[in-house]
């Protein structure tokens, strides 16, 4: 998050009393995203226990409200409408006359989505192996992660207040995909599912694991966040408007994907 408050101006007789700090808002949700039958499910399975990703929703507060109502650009950014909401400007009895401008900062300011897509295959994390070639009858095959791995998504550019841009993003890829998503997760070694793959005689048997990831594109806008107070008026200024186009992969937090491949010759 950028530095959003120099102290600049107090003035005479007014009483003003702002706290500002950090916090999260809600995005409407869009069409599913299936699931196919080559993708499992490995939460209980997993023997690393990813924390949840869970982004709470929250709601404007009165003055809050009154900010955003106010502002000439959409305001989404969760922590920007967290610090509102614990924000307080007092009324003044005598503020007549009274006028300040407080620069809280240069703010991503809301996220448009222009497409999400998943990758089932977005990083290999595991193979396993089953020589059949000496054998007459088919044998059985089965996932077992073989070692710990760690799959990081990320933002495909940089882009300034990037911890504020990939929540946006995070937000509003949850809520089109219905998947846990997160920047960051693990498969444990020792993780395994039941689905069994038969590799015939006189062939290798050769099952790869990947981690899934969504691949969400679209507009971050920018602006200049100005606390503008008149009197007893309280609104918000945003100044020096710019969009900026931008991507990100984010992994689907405990699923594993399948590919199944039989081969009379190693690979």
């Amino acid at each position: 998050m950028s530095k959003w408050f120099k102290p600049f101006v107090l003035v005479n007789i007014a009483i003003l009393i702002i706290s500002l700090n950090n916090g999260q808002t809600t995005f409407a949700a869009n069409t599913d995203i299936k699931v196919p039958r080559s993708a499992a499910n490995v939460t209980k399975e997993n023997t690393y226990p990813n924390p949840t990703q869970d982004l709470p929703e929250l709601q404007p507060g009165g003055l809050a409200k009154q900010l955003l109502n106010s502002s000439n650009v959409k305001i989404e950014n969760p922590n920007l409408i967290r610090m509102f909401n614990e924000s307080y400007v007092s009324k003044a009895p005598f503020a007549v006359g009274y006028n300040a401008k407080i620069f809280l900062g240069v703010w991503p300011l809301n996220y448009e989505s222009n497409e999400t897509t998943i990758n089932w295959q977005y990083k290999k994390i595991n193979t396993n192996f089953l020589d059949n070639r000496g054998e007459k009858a088919y044998r059985r095959i089965k996932y077992y992660q073989n070692s710990q791995q760690i799959v990081k998504g990320g933002l495909t550019a940089k882009v300034r207040n990037a911890d504020d841009v990939i929540n946006l993003m995070m937000h509003d890829a949850s809520e089109k995909t219905t998947l846990p998503l997160a920047f960051q997760t693990v498969v444990g070694a020792g993780t395994k599912n039941e689905r069994v793959y038969n590799v015939p005689p006189k062939q290798l048997g050769y099952l790869y694991a990947y981690a899934p990831a969504v691949n969400e594109k679209g507009k971050v806008t920018f602006g200049e966040v100005y606390l503008i107070l008149k009197g007893n008026k309280r609104t918000l200024q945003v100044k020096n408007v710019v969009s900026q186009g931008v991507g990100a992969w984010i992994p689907v937090q405990d699923y594993v994907s399948f590919g199944y491949f039989a081969s009379p010759h190693p690979r």
